[in-house]
């Protein structure tokens, strides 16, 4: 059986991803402050410990850890979010050339978020253009702290993650209470672009990549992958917060997120796969079917 390490992984994304691989009989070590669950170790985000010694012998590491942005930009809270995420890479970088067997795979999170704001051109791992303010910075930073750690035995890969969708975290929480409020309506034009990817096509993405590593596509790699689907769309277009307030609209987005509207109370959205999610909007409420 593979162990996967999930630094951070108490959270939204930590639960999607020991959600899908716990049922791909994968083994789930959780690195977190408030270790609950018997598979879950306590560490600081910061400081070499006893967690250290179960990265020996794992197959691959996974960097969530990092405060969340859901929060008043001070400075305090500014610079928390920039520490936990470079404090905590530092850590694990560190804790990985200690190992006599490291983990070989080093998947560590960044943001679609570095790039710069554009309406014109769409932003890849190749050709999209890094911005310059705040949280492009802190992300920056991150990719520049994972990549100055020298780590010779493990593949390193970073996941420029874009909005992940799910019904139990992440984005659509905070948009859904808006809504319970008849609030969530377009902000200035409207025109602002929306990049995101659902919660199980997240966890396949990194599947994806762990299984590669024997891959003879390997080769083509690049080190950063963007993690998103295929052709963001504006605001506008899709109407997002407009299908959260309204119970009788169906929207289809397919691979390249073009739309389909009908009114019966359904949201179905169709991923890189064609595999579709089916949601039911009730009471400005959001549940799986």
């Amino acid at each position: 059986m593979k162990t996967i390490i999930i630094a951070g992984g108490s959270g939204f994304l930590g639960q999607v991803l020991e959600s899908y691989f716990s049922k791909k009989e994968y083994e789930i070590k959780i690195l977190t402050r408030n270790p609950k669950q018997d598979n879950e170790v306590f560490w600081n985000a910061k400081d070499l410990g006893k967690w250290a010694k179960h990265l020996e012998h794992a197959d691959v590491l996974i960097n969530l850890t990092g405060k969340s942005v859901d929060c008043r930009y001070n400075e305090k809270n500014k610079k928390l979010i920039y520490s936990s995420r470079i404090d905590s890479t530092n850590a694990l970088g560190l804790a990985i050339n200690l190992c006599e067997n490291p983990p070989k795979i080093w998947i560590n999170s960044s943001t679609a978020t570095i790039y710069r704001h554009s309406l014109g051109k769409e932003m890849d791992e190749e050709s999209g253009e890094i911005g310059n303010d705040f949280s492009m910075n802190i992300a920056k930073s991150w990719e520049e702290a994972f990549n100055t750690i020298k780590n010779p035995k493990t593949r390193k890969i970073i996941i420029r993650t874009a909005i992940v969708l799910g019904k139990k975290g992440g984005a659509f929480i905070p948009l859904k209470k808006l809504t319970k409020f008849g609030l969530g309506g377009k902000q200035a034009s409207g025109n602002q672009k929306v990049s995101w990817i659902h919660e199980e096509d997240f966890a396949r993405a990194i599947h994806f990549l762990i299984d590669s590593e024997n891959d003879r596509l390997t080769e083509f790699f690049s080190t950063e992958f963007y993690g998103t689907t295929i052709g963001p769309k504006v605001n506008t277009e899709i109407d997002t917060m407009g299908s959260f307030r309204n119970s009788k609209i169906k929207i289809t987005i397919n691979t390249r997120l073009s739309l389909v509207i009908d009114k019966v109370p359904l949201i179905t959205l169709i991923a890189a796969d064609a595999s579709s999610r089916t949601f039911l909007i009730k009471k400005a409420g959001l549940f799986c079917m």
